[in-house]
């Protein structure tokens, strides 16, 4: 049970005894800005004290005097009615032994039976990766990580569109450029082909293979082109996001989504929901959560990509997931109201699908926004950024703020070994433990820190406290940005227990001890929430 937990239950108790009733999660326990006035504070005689019938002064006073706690040494009212929490020190110091006893699975909460779909970069297998599906990647990443973090059971999911016009294209663009490879000139691509550099390497690859097989347009050639260049980019991108420490536990294919009948079994079971307007199909989303009806037939016959999109939802459903969570380009507003739509025409609830979007990305270099790659001449795509600025910087640097708010990479900030980087400073931290505990290796640690009493040890051992409430809350909100925001708060609570404390004296090998447990647990601590953004946690730096 977390300090927060243990203060909640403490607090229900008292205003039980006063005879209110209220929901235990109602009650909201903060970690206190300024630690003169206590570690924690809650508000709820503000909040209940209407309920209660008196003013919030008198509520918080009986609610004081009802709260005997032997983890508590202290407790205060301050302001209009908040109330304030002091910990005995053992309280705090307990962290430590429970930190080291619990190593990696410390912050795990219990798992809650509740199974998650998080779908993330699906990118079509036409091209590279470009940087909006980087960040998507690095936040979509995260979001799973920190779901199954609070307790969930989370299936990471990529979706292959490998069907429709853009899959044509993509084959028409191969065999053109395959061709190229036996003439002496160069083949027209159409103004809606890829004209990529990566299919000439892809076409190289099929000459290599096959020879000139292939040059006859035929069906057999065109379906050939179309999977070999599908399995291709796909090959890139997966390789790509492999690198970037992304993967998934499912890839699904639109293709198989489309098999034995699926959309033509939709569109019957949504029959009711559908009507014909100038030659085409619409859907009745507008009744629904969307502020339009949308088509899922065409004129001309074909369907949309609305129509195999609401198979695959159903699909996913159909799975046994509880929620299932898209994480998508800021440009898919619309999407999840039409979406959603279908899903209770099903007969599921609204909020059986949520949804995260993502906003742009925009590089500066030297105070200059970077629109275009000096290696292509176009524009800088994921792998390029990757191998610049490595892994580590990326992934943080994407995450760090709320996935909503447009984000502006700083190239040169991200390339810096300073205190400057935030990423830089996190795994600073992370290795500064690992010095000290390197440099004490033949002092044992003592798990119960008793020693520990200076305002940094304090300040750090409140921090790592948190650790547990920030990942449920964090959850909760599907925030990353918390947790980069708390990186950066337990950092420079270790880099100010680093200075002010004296770690190791072998003069004193007491407090020595706990310094060297408090530092194992910080270490512990900020290598798993690093872990959460999918950045490492380097012992050397």
């Amino acid at each position: 049970m977390t300090n927060e937990e243990k203060l909640r239950a403490i607090v229900f108790d008292a205003t039980k005894a006063l005879g209110l009733t209220i929901d235990p999660s109602s009650i909201v326990i903060e970690h206190s800005r300024d630690t003169s006035h206590g570690d924690y504070s809650t508000n709820v005689a503000m909040r209940f004290a209407r309920l209660s019938g008196m003013k919030p002064i008198d509520l918080a006073n009986k609610l004081v005097d009802s709260i005997s706690d032997p983890f508590l040494e202290k407790v205060e009212i301050a302001g209009p009615g908040f109330i304030n929490f002091f910990l005995k020190q053992d309280a705090l110091q307990g962290v430590v032994e429970k930190i080291l006893n619990e190593g990696k699975a410390y912050g795990r909460l219990p798992r809650k039976g509740i199974k998650i779909n998080v779908e993330y970069v699906s990118a079509n297998p036409t091209g590279d990766l470009h940087l909006g599906h980087t960040r998507i990647a690095a936040v979509g990443d995260s979001i799973a990580s920190l779901l199954d973090t609070a307790g969930y059971d989370v299936t990471r999911e990529y979706y292959v569109n490998d069907c429709g016009n853009q899959i044509e294209h993509l084959g028409h663009s191969l065999h053109a450029r395959y061709c190229e490879l036996f003439s002496n000139g160069t083949v027209a691509l159409d103004e809606d082909d890829y004209h990529g550099a990566d299919l000439i390497e892809i076409a190289k690859e099929i000459k290599d293979l096959y020879g000139d097989k292939y040059l006859e347009e035929n069906q057999e050639s065109h379906d050939f082109f179309i999977r070999f260049g599908i399995d291709a980019e796909l090959k890139k991108i997966q390789d790509d996001l492999s690198a970037f420490r992304v993967h998934f536990d499912k890839i699904s294919y639109e293709s198989d989504i489309r098999k034995n009948g699926s959309i033509e079994k939709t569109l019957e079971f949504l029959k009711p929901y559908l009507y014909v307007q100038d030659g085409a199909t619409y859907l009745k989303t507008s009744e629904f959560l969307d502020d339009k009806d949308r088509p899922v037939i065409k004129a001309d016959g074909a369907y949309t990509y609305f129509m195999p999109d609401i198979c695959y939802h159903y699909d996913k459903m159909a799975r046994g997931y509880d929620k299932l969570i898209d994480v998508l380009g800021a440009d898919h507003h619309g999407y999840i109201g039409r979406m959603k739509s279908a899903l209770v025409m099903k007969g599921y609830k609204e909020d059986a699908l949520d949804a995260e979007f993502v906003q742009v990305v925009r590089v500066y270099r030297d105070g200059q926004e970077v629109r275009m790659s000096k290696r292509t001449g176009k524009a800088i795509a994921h792998r390029e950024l990757v191998e610049d600025v490595g892994v580590d910087a990326v992934r943080y640097f994407f995450t760090e703020r709320s996935a909503s708010s447009h984000l502006d990479f700083n190239y040169n900030l991200a390339m810096e070994r300073s205190s400057s980087n935030p990423v830089y400073y996190a795994q600073y931290a992370h290795a500064r433990c690992c010095s000290v505990l390197s440099l004490g290796s033949d002092i044992p640690l003592d798990p119960k820190a008793p020693a520990l009493k200076e305002e940094a040890e304090m300040s750090l051992l409140r921090i790592l406290a948190d650790y547990p409430g920030m990942i449920e809350s964090a959850a909760a909100e599907r925030a990353p940005h918390k947790v980069a925001a708390y990186i950066q708060k337990m950092a420079t609570a270790i880099h100010s227990f680093y200075t002010n404390c004296r770690i190791i004296d072998r003069d004193d090998i007491a407090t020595t001890s706990s310094r060297l447990a408090l530092a194992k647990a910080s270490k512990i601590a900020i290598c798993n929430a690093l872990a959460i953004l999918g950045v490492s946690s380097p012992e050397k730096m």
